[in-house]
């Protein structure tokens, strides 16, 4: 191809490229101009803003405005890598990288991960004269009584010694008791005091006080609640404790939470400082009881002019009558039936606007709640009107972003790979050519073959989806294990944008879009630079933060809210309770609100009650038996396309065929399914090594929903969510196991590839979310305390030969091959990304450790103390359970014509229990070929290794027994 010299050539060059990436035609020009010229105008147009405590960055427009669609920008990539065994490959990029000066810091920079980093770099003597400017809790107390005095106050009643290292003798020096004996509040937060009884001694003095924080202080991990309640009883008027309601909250503590009292008015001058109130957040103050503490007010009846008092709640109407705004989120209120709560919001006659968590103390439903408080304009931040017309039933709003999170110790680079999946974007280079990988011909090919083109097409920015058609292939039938290729194959780019483009935030109604884009100055893949195009897809004005939608394309069918968790601290409770979301809108970057439907809630705690509420019964059996398929005098003609079985299948009774027409068994590797069938020939009569439906066994979400619609939650199976509809479950899971401080590490399979492609280990939730773009996975419960062998991980290769599903035939060789990790097992973070320490698979790469069955039998049992035998009929009860699973889940497994072969992975823990890995269709049998072994059974007996696939026929279709064990 010749190289890019005109507007048309860049047309027909990149027509593929610009139509994926949604750019609007008017800009193509544009576009051209700014690649050709190498033009980055951005910060002609754009300012990038410190946002989170200086843990995020925003993107704002400083140009006076932007109509749609009228500009491009060209962003660049500060790096990209491919990721084949993420995140493995960019660690060694990061250290590979890391030699280029300066791009480990610019990576940190843009993440908002070296800020302490900053801080320590900086002039130590702006430090030093911070120190000497920084007052002693005896100096700030002798000013706040002057402040006091000089505002014609007669006494200190609200008093601040905040970070200030101040142990317990420090604060009985300064007397505050004397000094200020009417305090109303004191704050203590941030300090060194460790002994409840200075706090009782000296504090409970203060006879008016109402509120007291005493946070940061080691007093509260050292006494906990046994300080709260001394406390109370110490203190009979405390309002505020830590900052929580205390049970005895009144009018001072509501006051202070509506903005009446506070530093420059403590409060106590007289007068109801409530009655102006109208806006009133009471979130996360751990109240028990919103009907609480009786008071006196003075109210005027009808005709009288006279005020008359009477007993009244503080939370009341005739205490704050205007109050229009309520936020009562975060407290339990479980002291109030929902009845009763709904009762005292009913009578406040101006409340339009509420906050209050749902699922909560109000119910499950806020189409119930407005129903029930038919004054409410807006519920959670949602017009009530949109509510009713959405007909959802649980509505949340103002989620937090996923802050970049690290200890002062940890050094940059392992900051960037915790920050990372904030920030990661990707897209796939695919051929034009695809990889057909179900062809029918390819049943009589012995090698795959495929053009080779030049050309490139740049597909879609992530998240990355799976071609429809196979999505509904593999949803809908369980007929036949099928690869599920993406719809672009092959090549997955990660890259992080620059500065700019890492500045723009989430919102589900954005300003600009956002595309990867692939300029082939030359016209050819080779030339190819990666950018990023950014356009505005509504009119903006300046000031306005720029937005773009992190999920572009992804609705509430792919799991839509659930996938916003990467980014946002979404609800936990919604997903410990709810494992679904139908609808979500979101207005701002600061403003997310999901709207769920209450029809399609499943709660995660009853999913798991459903789980071990299973009990398995074995659906009753057939009684016709196999019988061997060998005529006497005749032979099996066997057509095969897989090498091994040609060389070793040497008995007599089978002779190798190049005609599948002519065989009598089809042994192959590839899916044979009614369309292959009809193509090749093959007829009913022909005996195929498959079973019909066996992909409930032989694809790992499939393996998982067979196994839990069976046995419910056994202890064989470690918990497991296919992510692409359980992805909600997963979170709550993992929210359950952080609450409950339980270990946290996961790991991620493909449906259906083998060799440990695309498996990722990691506790960390936006990882696990964001894995997702790579393709369908299941997630599961990573064995984190497994049998280990000489301190190395190990697992167990298992051959199952199954002649008959009803009545179940099933054998199991008298051999199991050994899979063991080359470096000594270890948790440490690192040690995740290292594959031979972790995965236990080295056929393909890593050094391969050949081990006798016998031999490691024998040195376990020595290493370990046990016996192998009982370990052994475990394995062999677990085995069973899962292919009887297999028909009482799906009896329409059974096809006389059927016989197969898989390979069983297992793992052992720590209490020597096995653990199912995942069952394999047509099992790489290299190393049962090419090395003798030891029976396990018949001690002394060996079995040739180029006599395994003369076993295997012999068990499957001549009804032998050697060297097999029936389960």
């Amino acid at each position: 191809m010749v190289a890019i010299e005109s507007y048309d050539d860049f047309v027909n060059v990149h027509g593929l490229l610009l139509t994926a990436a949604g750019l609007p035609e008017s800009l193509y020009k544009q576009l051209f101009h700014k690649l050709s010229t190498e033009t980055f105008d951005g910060g002609e147009f754009f300012q990038i803003e410190p946002c989170e405590d200086g843990r995020q960055r925003r993107l704002v427009l400083t140009a006076e405005s932007m109509v749609k669609e009228s500009n491009v920008f060209l962003i660049d990539h500060a790096w990209t890598f491919r990721l084949p065994d993420a995140p493995k490959q960019f660690i060694i990029s990061l250290l590979q990288l890391a030699e280029v000066l300066g791009l480990v810091e610019r990576m940190a920079a843009l993440m908002c991960v070296d800020i302490d980093f900053e801080e320590d770099t900086e002039g130590t003597a702006d430090d030093l004269n911070d120190n000497t400017k920084k007052m002693s809790a005896e100096e700030i107390l002798a000013s706040e009584i002057c402040k006091a005095k000089e505002l014609g106050q007669d006494e200190l009643k609200w008093l601040e010694l905040e970070e200030l290292n101040m142990d317990d003798d420090k604060l009985l020096a300064l007397d505050l008791p004397h000094k200020c004996p009417n305090l109303i509040a004191l704050s203590l937060l941030g300090n060194k005091i460790t002994k409840l009884e200075t706090i009782l001694k000296e504090i409970s003095k203060l006879k008016d006080l109402r509120a007291l924080w005493l946070n940061d202080n080691p007093v509260l991990e050292k006494c906990g609640r046994r300080m709260a309640d001394a406390i109370l009883q110490s203190f009979p008027k405390l309002e505020i404790l830590n900052s929580h309601f205390t049970s005895n909250y009144g009018e001072w503590a509501l006051g202070f939470c509506g903005g009446v009292y506070g530093k420059e008015n403590p409060g106590f001058d007289g007068g109801n400082k409530l009655q102006d109130v109208t806006s009133l957040d009471l979130s996360n103050r751990c109240i028990h009881n919103l009907n609480n503490k009786v008071g006196i007010a003075s109210v005027r009846f009808g005709f009288w002019s006279d005020s008359i008092p009477l007993l009244v709640q503080a939370f009341s109407p005739i205490e704050v009558p205007h109050l229009s705004y309520l936020n009562i989120r975060g407290n339990p209120l479980e002291e109030n039936s929902t009845n009763e709560l709904l009762e005292i919001l009913r009578r406040f006659p101006s409340l339009n606007s509420l906050e209050v968590d749902i699922p909560g103390p109000l119910g499950d439903s806020a189409l119930e709640i407005l129903e029930l408080l038919p004054n409410l304009l807006l519920l959670n931040g949602v017009k009530a009107s949109k509510i009713f017309e959405s007909e959802k039933h649980v509505v949340d709003s103002m989620l937090q972003p996923r802050l970049p999170e690290w200890n002062p110790d940890e050094p940059l680079v392992d900051r960037i790979l915790n920050a990372m999946w904030l920030y990661l974007m990707s897209y796939r280079l695919a051929d034009e050519e695809k990889i057909d990988e179900t062809s029918v011909l390819s049943l009589l090919k012995k090698e795959k073959t495929r053009a080779q083109t030049e050309s490139a097409t740049l597909v879609a920015e992530d998240p990355l989806e799976v071609d429809p058609e196979w999505d509904r292939l593999a949803r809908d039938t369980l007929e036949y294990p099928v690869s599920i290729p993406y719809s672009v194959p092959t090549i997955l780019q990660r890259y992080v944008m620059d500065e700019l483009g890492s500045a723009l935030r989430h919102s589900d109604e954005p300003n600009f879009r956002i595309a990867p884009f692939l300029y082939m100055r030359d016209g050819n893949l080779s030339s190819a630079v990666s950018f990023s195009i950014l356009w505005p897809n509504r009119d903006v004005r300046r000031g306005d933060e720029c937005t773009r939608d992190l999920l572009f394309g992804i609705g509430e069918d792919k799991q839509r809210s659930a996938r916003l968790t990467a980014w946002f601290h979404t609800p936990k409770n919604y997903f410990i309770k709810v494992s679904m979301f139908l609808g979500l809108l979101a207005f701002s970057p600061e403003k997310i609100v999901i709207l769920m439907n209450l029809s399609a809630v499943q709660a995660y705690e009853k999913r798991l009650q459903k789980l071990q509420s299973k009990h398995f019964t074995l659906p009753p059996m057939g009684s016709l038996q196999t019988s061997s398929l060998l005529q006497a005098g005749s032979h099996l003609c066997v057509y095969t396309d897989i090498p091994q079985v040609e060389e070793f299948l040497t008995r007599p009774e089978f002779v190798v065929t190049n005609d599948p027409k002519e065989a009598d068994i089809i042994w192959t590797c590839m899916q044979v399914d009614e369309e292959t069938k009809k193509a090749v020939g093959i007829r009913d009569d022909q005996y195929i090594n498959q079973f019909p439906f066996e992909a409930c066994l032989v694809m790992k979400h499939h393996l998982a929903d067979t196994i839990q619609e069976a046995h419910g939650n056994p202890e064989w199976l470690r918990p497991t969510y296919d992510l692409e509809k359980n992805l909600a479950e997963l979170i709550g899971d993992y929210h359950v196991r952080e609450r409950d401080g339980l270990d946290n590490l996961w790991i991620l399979k493909p449906w259906n590839m083998a060799r440990t492609i695309d498996t990722t280990i990691t506790s960390n939730l936006s990882a696990i979310i964001r894995l997702m773009e790579t393709g369908p996975k299941i997630c599961q419960k990573y064995i984190e305390r497994p049998a280990l062998f000489k301190l190395r991980k190990f697992d167990l290769r298992y051959i199952v030969l199954v002649r008959s599903m009803n009545p179940l035939e099933i054998f199991l060789a008298d051999v199991f091959w050994v899979r063991l990790a080359n470096n000594a097992y270890s948790l440490d973070k690192h040690s995740l990304y290292e594959y031979e320490t972790h995965f236990t698979v080295m056929n393909y790469r890593g050094p391969l450790n050949h081990m006798q069955t016998s031999d490691f039998v024998r040195e376990f049992e020595q290493e370990h103390q046990v016996k192998w035998m009982d370990i052994h009929q475990r394995i062999k009860n677990m085995i069973r359970s899962v292919f009887e699973a297999a028909i009482a889940v799906h009896p329409e497994m059974q096809s006389p014509k059927s016989r197969a072969m898989y390979g069983v992975d297992v793992m052992l823990d720590t209490s020597f229990r096995p653990k199912l890995l995942e069952v394999t269709y047509c099992p790489d049998c290299t190393r049962a070929c090419k090395y003798d072994m030891k029976s396990l059974l018949d001690e002394g007996k060996e079995i040739k290794g180029h006599d395994f696939f003369n076993m295997v026929f012999g068990c499957l279709f001549l009804n032998e027994t050697t060297n097999v064990t029936p389960l």
